[in-house]
């Protein structure tokens, strides 16, 4: 299970924000050669980002906001690099 200390910021952006809430559940990665962020398709992983985004929105975000950034984010991340060869 996903534990925090404290409320996390909206960081800069809400979208940093969605960003760290997903990598920190698992739900996506960074690839390691070019930078660019993949999605795991961990299922478990993206509902532990909603649970925090639902239990957790940053100080001055709605939980709605906050659930409707995850989807956002998610649904603009590819499971491959696009930089990397295709095999």
């Amino acid at each position: 299970m996903l534990v925090t200390k404290e409320r996390r910021s909206a960081r800069k952006t809400l979208r940093g924000w969605a960003l760290s809430v997903l990598q920190e559940a698992g739900a996506i990665r960074e690839c390691e050669e070019h930078g660019w962020m993949q999605d795991r398709a961990d299922p478990h992983a993206r509902e532990r980002a909603f649970d925090v985004a639902r239990q957790e929105p940053p100080v001055g975000i709605s939980t709605a906001a906050a659930v409707l950034a995850i989807a956002e984010v998610l649904e603009t991340i590819g499971d491959t690099c696009p930089e990397c060869p295709v095999n």
